[in-house]
Parts: structure tokens; sequence; C-alpha cells
């Protein structure tokens, strides 16, 4: 593809990547995936001959085309863009990449903005779900600034809600693929959840950590990560996935109880780094694990009451507020969440 392929580089939430036009991508997907690779510079611990910024956080891409399903406006395809393996997978979601799916479909002129705000239905291709995004559209057009503030971003911008419906077993069939609230995995409690995004909830003490560390010292501590990565390896079958070895899911959640006032603390594995923060689902499978008896995260959360929970989940750096509705026998039946986006750049990138 020497003449090069049109993309838009994009912040969305805490992480970024570039937003393509399905059409403007090769249709096979082999030779897709090849192209990717090269034009986010993998596999390369730098991803230096890319545009790849060195971290599983920053080596991401949207596909994104015009829907001819009923009630939908687009449909979005996730793809993890390793940086130190030739992969690129569709196994798993990203709510962060998703904030910057609804201006980027009114960029390119697949919906029509109103004045004011649009509401965007989003089909999550990866996991078969709806997510509606709402994107501030004065005169007709995306406005980027604003004055919302989220945990991992510096600065403001214009505030995004996310709506989830039916993320109930997204991946794995069913929010509690076992139908256990706890599984015992190599001796250690654990929850195997999936509210939007495939999980394993340990007890942070369980693994010799206090679940409070910065990202530097737990990226460091090897004897912990080979510990979460034998759970991880066996609750993948546990969890209808099959072999996960290399796959992106399930992530892997170790909880403590709250220092700053939120209902949880997390460190996240994804599954091999340490995330900076915590992705969108991964957050709302936390926070939805802390409503199911007896779980690690239950014993440590500070739950409020209420049909409407708003569940902050701390992270290295900061508060993810996810907001989770639960009907009357407290199943979960929707979770939300604020978000930010930022178009970076726009033009045609080479590989």
């Amino acid at each position: 593809m020497s003449d090069g392929v049109p993309v838009m580089w994009m912040r969305g939430g805490t992480s970024k990547g570039g937003y393509f036009l399905r059409d403007d991508l090769p249709a096979d997907i082999a030779e897709r995936d090849a192209f990717l690779l090269r034009a986010m510079g993998s596999p390369d611990p730098r991803q230096i001959d890319g545009m790849g910024g060195a971290d599983p956080l920053t080596s991401k891409v949207a596909v994104v085309a015009k829907s001819e399903r009923s009630g939908v406006d687009v449909d979005y395809l996730f793809l993890q863009i390793f940086v130190d393996q030739a992969i690129v997978t569709d196994a798993q979601n990203c709510g962060n990449i998703l904030a910057g799916v609804g201006p980027f479909a009114i960029e390119r002129g697949l919906v029509a903005a109103r004045d004011g705000r649009t509401r965007i239905a989003i089909f999550m291709e990866n996991t078969k779900q709806v997510a509606v995004a709402t994107v501030e559209t004065p005169r007709g057009r995306v406005h980027y600034d604003g004055d919302a503030a989220i945990s991992g971003v510096p600065g403001t911008a214009a505030p995004i809600p996310l709506a989830f419906r039916d993320t109930a077993g997204s991946s794995c069939g069913a929010l509690l693929p076992t139908g256990n609230g706890v599984d015992v995995i190599a001796g250690l409690a654990c929850t195997l959840i999936d509210n939007g995004m495939p999980c394993v909830v340990i007890a942070a003490g369980d693994v010799g950590i206090t679940g409070h560390e910065d990202r530097e010292t737990l990226e460091a501590d090897a004897s912990m990560k080979a510990k979460v990565e034998a759970i991880r390896l066996e609750a993948g079958a546990l969890m209808n996935l099959g072999d996960v070895a290399d796959k992106s899911v399930p992530k892997m959640m170790l909880v403590a109880a709250p220092e700053n006032g939120g209902a949880i603390a997390v460190r996240s594995l994804i599954p091999h780094r340490v995330h900076a923060s915590i992705g969108v689902l991964g957050a709302v499978s936390v926070a939805t694990a802390c409503l199911i008896e007896g779980s690690p995260a239950a014993n440590v959360a500070a739950v409020p009451d209420g049909l409407s929970k708003t569940l902050g989940v701390e992270h290295p750096t900061g508060v993810t507020e996810c907001v989770v509705t639960v009907d009357e026998q407290g199943a979960p039946v929707e979770a939300g969440m604020l978000r930010t986006a930022r178009k970076l750049m726009d033009g045609v990138i080479f590989a």
C-alpha cells in the first residue's frame, strides 16, 4: 500500500491509536493485519519504524463502517496490535478507543451531527453489543474542548458519556462463565467475570502485593507476574476462551480496599504489562465483581446502596467512576462511564 491509507490518530479515553474506515483497509484479514503491524512498527519493543508508542495502550486500532443494522449508526471493530510480537487480535473490546468512534464517525460523514449533542449507537463487533456515545456537537460540528476530566489524561476535554447494555457475557457467554461467584485456581480464590471484558479478579494480598503499588514497582515484580500468568492460563479455559497463551484476555485484576474515597483499588495486568490506569470495560467488570457475594472484590469493596450504584475504581493514576444499575434481584442491567477523546492527526499513513 505504497500510496498510503487515510487514517485519523486519536486519543480515546486513556488510550491512543489509529482510526480507519473499513473500506480503506485491505478486505483480506491477513493482508490487513500485515499492513497494521507495519503501520505500528511491530514487532519491536520501541516500535521505532511505525506510529506505535511502545506501549499496549498506544498500539491500538479502530475499524469503523456505516452500519446496516436496525437502530445502529456505525459498526466498530477493535484491534489490539501487539508491541513486540507480530500479533493482531480482535479477542477483546476496548472502551477507551470506543470513546473516539463517535467523533470519528461524524468527522468522516458516517453520521450527521445535530446542533448541540449527537447520540450515536455503535455496534461493537468484538462482543456483539451496542454502546451509545453522546458527542458534543454545537452548530453541527464535533467539539473536543471542554471541562470534563478523567484520570490518566492531563487537562480537560468535552465529555463523551458511554452507556452499555447487555454486556454480561460479552466474550465468555455469561457474566460468570463457570456459574460460580468464586473459583479456586492454584489455591487462590478468584472471580472469573465478563461484564464487557473477560477478567480474573484476585485479592492483591494473595499474590504478595498490597494493591497500592505504582506501575513501575509491579512491572519489576517477576515473581508476582509469573504467578498471575499461571492463573490466567488456567482461567482462560474455564472462561470458554480456550488457550489464551497468545491472547490479550482475560485481563488480570488485583484488588484491595480503597484508599482514596473510591469503592475498590485495583492493579490491572493487560495481561503481561501493568496498566497505567484501567480499561473502561475492565473497570466495569471489576465494579460488577464488587456486587458478587463472597468474591475477592466484594470482600474489600465499599459498595453504596440503591439500584444505581456509582463505584469508583481506584488505579495507579486516579479513579475511574462506573455507574452500574442492577435489578431488584441485584443483577446488573446497564453500565455507564464518562470518557473524553481528542483528534490528534488526520492524514495518510504508509506501511
